[in-house]
C-alpha cells in the first residue's frame, strides 16, 4: 500500500507515527532541503574557498550554524507556502495535497513559529548580521507567501530571489566577490525565473479559482511562453560568458549539455500540446538544478586533488 492510499484511509489523529513523519517530510519538502545543504557545502568548498582544505570547510563551525539556520528557516518556509496554498493545492496537486493533509493546520503553524525560532537563535551564534539576514529572510518568505506570489510581477521576481538567498548567507560569510561567482548567480537566477514561470504554467487552474493574479493567469498562457523564451536566450548570455572561465573546469561540460537542454526545452514548450506538457519541464528545470548541484565538484580538478588527495 502506497503512502497516498494510507493517508486517504487515516485520519489526521489515527494516522500511525511514520506516516506523519513522511507527510511532514512532503510539506517541509525534505528532498528539496537536502540538495540546498549539499550544494551549500560544494559551493563552499569548490567556489567560495578553493583555497582552504577541505577539512576546514568541512569542520567550519561557523558554516555549519549557517547551513543549520537554513534548514529550519527554509522548512518553515516550505510549511507557511504550504498552508497558505493548501486548498489551490488540492486543484494543482491533489495527489501532494491529499499526502500533507496528514499533518493538520494547526501543527504546521506550530512547527513554523519553532523552527523560525530556532533558525534565528542559532544564527546568532554566528553573528548578530546573521541573525538579522535570517530575520529579514523569514519575513520576505512569510510576505511572499502571504501576498506577493498573487500578483503578477511580485511574485514572479520574489519566488526566484528568495530561492537563490540562501546561498547569498554563504557568500556573504566567505567575502568572496569574484566575477564568475556573479555569473554563477545569474545563470543560476535565470533558471529559477523560468521554473516559477513554468510552475505558474503548471498551477494556472487553481490560482485562478483562488483568484492569484499570476502572469499565467493574468496575461495568459501565450504571453507566458513568450517571456519563458525571452528568458531562456537571456540564460545562454552567462553559459557564453562562464565557458570562458578555465576556472569552471569539467564544469564546462554541464553547460555545454544546458544549453541543448534549453534549446530543446524551448521547442517542447511550443510544440507539445500534452496536459502533462509543462510538469514535464518542470521535472526537466529539476534535473538541471540538481545536474547543476554535483557538477561543481567538477568545477576544477587542481582544486579535487588539493582537496581530497593531497594534505
Amino acid at each position: 500500500m502506497d503512502l497516498l492510499e494510507i493517508a486517504k484511509k487515516n485520519s489526521q489523529k489515527n494516522a500511525p507515527l511514520y506516516i506523519k513523519l513522511l507527510s511532514l517530510f512532503s510539506v517541509v519538502r525534505g528532498y528539496n532541503i537536502v540538495l540546498i545543504v549539499i550544494a551549500q557545502y560544494l559551493a563552499s568548498i569548490f567556489i567560495f574557498s578553493p583555497e582552504k582544505e577541505l577539512r576546514h570547510v568541512l569542520l567550519d563551525i561557523n558554516l555549519y550554524f549557517i547551513v543549520l539556520s537554513t534548514i529550519c528557516v527554509i522548512a518553515s518556509g516550505y510549511i507557511i507556502n504550504n498552508f497558505y496554498d493548501f486548498e489551490a493545492d488540492k486543484i494543482n496537486r491533489p495527489i501532494k495535497a491529499t499526502i500533507d493533509s496528514i499533518v493538520t493546520q494547526k501543527t504546521k503553524l506550530q512547527l513554523y513559529f519553532v523552527l523560525n525560532f530556532l533558525g534565528v537563535l542559532i544564527a546568532f551564534l554566528v553573528s548578530w548580521r546573521a541573525a538579522l539576514f535570517f530575520s529579514v529572510y523569514i519575513f520576505l518568505i512569510w510576505f511572499y507567501s502571504h501576498k506577493l506570489k498573487k500578483y503578477p510581477l511580485t511574485g514572479f521576481f520574489s519566488g526566484a530571489i528568495l530561492a537563490i538567498l540562501p546561498f547569498f548567507a554563504v557568500f556573504v560569510y566567505y567575502k568572496n566577490f569574484s566575477e564568475i561567482i556573479f555569473t554563477h548567480a545569474a545563470f543560476l537566477f535565470f533558471i529559477l525565473l523560468i521554473r516559477e514561470l513554468i510552475k505558474e504554467l503548471e498551477g494556472i487552474k487553481g490560482d485562478f479559482i483562488h483568484n492569484y493574479q499570476t502572469i499565467a493567469v493574468k496575461y495568459g498562457e501565450h504571453f507566458t511562453k513568450i517571456l519563458i523564451t525571452i528568458l531562456v536566450f537571456l540564460t545562454l548570455n552567462p553559459i557564453y560568458f562562464l565557458l570562458k572561465y578555465p576556472e569552471i573546469g569539467g564544469m564546462k561540460y554541464y553547460f555545454y549539455i544546458s544549453g541543448v537542454v534549453l534549446f530543446l526545452f524551448v521547442l517542447f514548450l511550443w510544440f507539445n500540446k500534452s496536459k502533462n506538457n509543462y510538469t514535464l519541464l518542470h521535472f526537466v528545470l529539476k534535473l538541471m538544478l540538481l545536474a547543476g548541484v554535483f557538477s561543481l565538484a567538477l568545477i576544477d580538478y587542481s582544486v579535487i586533488i588539493n582537496k581530497i588527495l593531497l594534505k
